[in-house]
């Protein structure tokens, strides 16, 4: 009977949050009210208030059960850096690419944090966290950078923390436009393609692409 109510509790909180998503996305975070996200999951607002503290932390619960950088999380992401910096980094970009494109609830969250929310008050202290996490991704990744400089992977004038910035950049920004417009390009094959190409121009070798291409993550 208890493992019972346990697992009614985790079905009403997933109901909660895929309600949040929907509710957010159509009316923004700041015009939506826990009793909007009650209606929507058919629950009382009672109920949101035994999951959740308020609408601060029924967002930060919605951003973190699938925002989460899967290679970086991953036990053996160190390792596998330190096989293979490059073909490291390039499947943390691909495996996020493909998780925007195909998982509707993942695109949803990115379209509310890029298009759907006011950052102030409580909110803009959520987002500093988030910025801080991500500063340490950035970090993760100029260090394979710099694993892949020295293995003579890459041969660029960018140093590893200009290339980590740059490639942040550069699927930040085919997020922003792709969330605020899907008929813009295709994702993820044109992702692909534009993100390979700055690959190149890192100097990548063809060898280094062919092996790459044989462990199943080169872009092209």
């Amino acid at each position: 009977m208890v493992r019972k109510t346990q697992e009614d509790a985790l079905v009403t909180r997933e109901r909660i949050l895929d309600a949040a998503v929907i509710r957010f996305g159509e009316q923004g975070v700041s015009r939506t009210t826990l009793a909007d996200i009650a209606r929507q999951a058919g629950v009382t607002r009672g109920a949101i208030y035994w999951h959740f503290k308020d609408k601060v932390d029924l967002f930060a619960a919605m951003i973190e059960r699938l925002v989460c950088p899967l290679l970086f999380k991953s036990a053996d992401y160190e390792a596998r850096m330190a096989e293979n910096p490059l073909g490291f980094i390039r499947a943390c970009a691909r495996e996020f690419i493909e998780k925007l494109a195909y998982d509707q609830n993942f695109f949803h969250v990115f379209e509310i944090l890029w298009h759907k929310c006011e950052y102030v008050g409580d909110i803009a202290v959520l987002r500093r966290k988030y910025l801080e996490e991500g500063e340490n991704y950035i970090g993760v990744l100029q260090r394979a950078f710099a694993l892949a400089k020295e293995e003579g992977q890459i041969s660029a004038a960018l140093s590893p923390r200009q290339a980590a910035i740059g490639l942040v950049a550069l699927i930040d920004g085919l997020i922003f436009n792709w969330t605020k417009n899907r008929c813009l390009f295709a994702m993820p094959k044109d992702a692909f393609l534009i993100i390979e190409v700055f690959f190149r121009g890192l100097g990548v070798r063809p060898e280094t692409e062919k092996r790459i291409g044989e462990e199943g993550v080169a872009y092209v």
